[in-house]
């Protein structure tokens, strides 16, 4: 199965660098309402994905949430990179449904580890419902 098919592209998809301040990731994360958002490197590259509960532990474990820490604090200093593994292209669909059965959406990556969008638990279900009503 090509995931090409249930593919949100990155250019439709929120994201943060991994070099943004933890303030920027905050605000953003607040602006779109998500509870999780990929992490991507200034090249493109994956690195993994941020929750919520990523932010907070970090500023529990570092007893700061005054802005001058938040904006000297970079996303690389909280995201967890073995979080939300990203899947490639070619990705078997059960692999896809496994993934959508404890993640909100599946990173993919294209054969150079660039990340090239994500698929989402919503695009999986509607996939199949289109398959099934057809």
């Amino acid at each position: 199965m090509n995931a090409i098919l249930m593919l949100k592209p990155k250019a439709t998809v929120a994201f943060l660098y991994n070099d943004c301040s933890v303030r920027q990731g905050l605000e953003k994360m607040r602006a779109h309402g998500f509870a999780s958002i990929p992490v991507i490197s200034r090249k493109g590259q994956y690195c993994g994905s941020i929750t919520e509960g990523d932010f907070l532990w970090y500023l529990i474990d570092n007893r700061s949430a005054e802005l001058k820490f938040l904006e000297t604090s970079t996303i690389d200093d909280v995201v967890r990179r073995d979080f939300n593994p990203p899947v490639k292209v070619d990705v078997d669909v059960n692999e896809l449904i496994d993934r959508a059965l404890t993640q909100n959406f599946i990173p993919v990556v294209d054969d150079r580890n660039l990340f090239i969008g994500i698929i989402t638990r919503q695009d999986i279900i509607r996939y199949f419902s289109e398959k099934i009503s057809t």
